[in-house]
Order: C-alpha cells, then structure tokens, then sequence
C-alpha cells in the first residue's frame, strides 16, 4: 500500500471515529419556547458546539417545561431521562435554601457580567455544585452558572417610588424574592409564569417578577402591563448549566473545556444582546405615548437593596450552605468594589 493510501485510509478511519464518538445531549432549559433567549441561544450559539468539539458533541434546547417541569430537572439529569439542563436555579430553592442565594440575590449584583464573574472565577460555580450534590446525590456535575439579564418589572399600575410597593400585589416565585418584596411591604403572589398575562390583565396582580425585557415584550406583557420598571429593581436570576455525571465523566476533557467556555460565552454575548435589544425597545416604548417605562432614582433602589441585604442575612440562616453561598457572594462583592472592605 502507498503512503497515499495509508494516508487516506488514515484519515478515513479518524473521520469515523469522531462520527461515532459524536453524542447529542438532549437538554431541558426554563426559558419558553417563544422567548428570545431560547432564539437566540438556538440560532446563533448551539451550532457552534459542534466546531468547538470537532463535531463530537451537539445539543438540542428542549423548551420550559418539555419533559419535567422545571423544579424536577436535577432529578430528571440524575435519573438520566434527561440529558443536562440550563435552568434557572430560583426553582430549586424550596429545596436547598442556598439556592436562593445562588440563583437571585435580590438587588445584589449591578450587572450580569458581575454575577457571570463570581460563578467562573470567584467561586460560585463550587458552592452551586455542593448546592446540586445536596439534592442530587452526587449525580449531576455543574458545568457553568450565572444570569443573561437584569429583569424588568412589567406593572398595570404605576410604582414611581420605593414606597408605592407599600400594598402593591406582586406575581414572584416563592423564595427570597418574595420575602423581599413583603418586607418593602408589597404583597406577593405565587402563581405560575404561564398565567402572569392573565393575573396581569384580570388585576389579579399589579406587578410581576416575569423576565428581561426583550422577553416581557416578546410575551406580550406590556399590552397589559404598560408601567414596566426598567432597568429592573429587584431579579437577576441566576441559570445553571448541568449535563449528568456520569455522561459528564465520559467526555474527553478538551470537550469539557469547550462546553464550558461555550456556555460562558453564549450567554456573555447574550447578555450583551438582551441590553442592547432592551434598551431599543424602552426607547420604543417611551416615544410611543401609550407606555410609560419608569426607572427608579437611585436614592430609592438603595431603600431597596438595604430591605434585600436584611433578608440575604435572614435566608442565609436556613442551612450551612446557604451561609457559605452568601459568604461566597459577599466576598467577591466586596473584592469588586460593591462592598467595602
């Protein structure tokens, strides 16, 4: 045989080996099948997976609710029915309490890419993975965590001020954000995300923790809700991503690396996007007459972030971990200059 040939042949054999190493991950994520973020993720950054990993890895974005409902998705990765999943980690709080400080401390961070920081480089994605070996026996292996956005607060009624939540009937996940909102002496209210436009539009509730604003526009929540606070005052929820360990375990380490410097710079890029198209569409709204977006001076988002901080101390008591999350938290935003040393 000619060195041509063996070389042929050669390359013939590698070109089948990386077709049968090739394994798709079905995973299930919390945003909605019509959000931009789930669009967006779609179109521009799953179809680079398959170059980061010279084709040996692709990944399929189920949408919210798909398999599990999303509560359920750690035991759904664990048991194997799915595959990972790229979840917000506000659901998984009624759970571990340390989730709520990992998955939203309540006017905590400025940014996203802050909060994108403490999870790659200070820390965080440590404490989510004690977090997840806490409810998942050790069967789920944290790859990347942090937020895209900083969400708005799509309201039917005016809330100008800090002290205009005072009575205020406010749709929010149970947890830390609730407590918050009740300790400004706002009322929360528990009620799926799928029926906030109906509670919005019945006066059900004045207000509601629903997303980003590009998403709360693709939804069509301002149609109901035409006093959104923008930027929002209270939630940058925080996503994790998972893939089961065992599967996790299996891959070889380039294409550990790559899944994670993809998920990291997927959603730094979407975090640019979502500001960019949300402030567009603000800047929409506003001109429009028939919306007013209101943005809170900074003396009353202050008021707020103290409220918060109080019950960052009150959740933080609830386990050993949720204390070592805060902890975590804190220290970072104090490296960065939230906080003073």
């Amino acid at each position: 045989m000619t060195f041509a040939k063996k070389a042929v042949l050669a390359a013939s054999v590698s070109l089948l080996t990386t077709a049968a190493q090739a394994e798709t991950f079905n995973i299930q994520t919390s945003f909605n099948a019509g959000d931009f973020s789930t669009q967006y993720i779609t179109e521009n950054w799953l179809p680079k997976i398959k170059d980061m990993t010279d084709g040996r890895v692709e990944i399929v974005l189920m949408p919210n609710g798909s398999v599990v409902p999303a509560k359920e998705t750690p035991d759904a990765v664990s048991a194997g029915v799915l595959d990972g999943d790229f979840t917000s980690v506000n659901y998984f709080a009624g759970r571990e309490p340390a989730f709520a400080i990992l998955g939203d401390l309540i006017s905590g961070y400025d940014t996203p890419a802050q909060m994108l920081g403490f999870c790659k480089d200070g820390g965080g994605e440590a404490v989510m993975q004690k977090a997840a070996d806490a409810i998942s026996n050790g069967e789920v292996h944290v790859v990347a965590c942090g937020p895209y956005s900083r969400e708005a607060l799509p309201a039917r009624v005016p809330i100008r001020t800090f002290e205009d939540l005072k009575g205020k009937k406010i749709r929010s996940p149970e947890g830390l954000a609730a407590a918050v909102f009740q300790a400004a002496g706002a009322s929360p209210v528990s009620i799926p995300f799928s029926e906030v436009y109906g509670a919005l539009e019945k006066g059900i509730v004045d207000a509601a923790d629903a997303s980003a604003y590009v998403n709360n526009d693709a939804t069509g929540l301002h149609d109901v809700a035409p006093y959104p606070l923008y930027p929002g005052i209270h939630s940058m929820p925080s996503m994790q991503f998972t893939i089961n360990k065992e599967k996790w375990d299996a891959l070889p380490e380039a294409d550990q690396t790559a899944l994670r410097t993809w998920w990291y710079d997927a959603m730094t890029a979407m975090t640019d996007e979502v500001a960019k198209k949300d402030a567009e569409l603000a800047a929409r709204d506003n001109a429009g007459g028939k919306i007013e977006v209101i943005d809170w001076a900074q003396a009353d988002r202050d008021k707020l972030r103290e409220v918060a901080r109080q019950q960052w101390e009150i959740f933080a008591e609830k386990s050993p971990l949720a204390k070592e999350a805060l902890d975590a938290n804190v220290a970072y935003m104090t490296e960065i200059g939230l906080f003073k040393k």
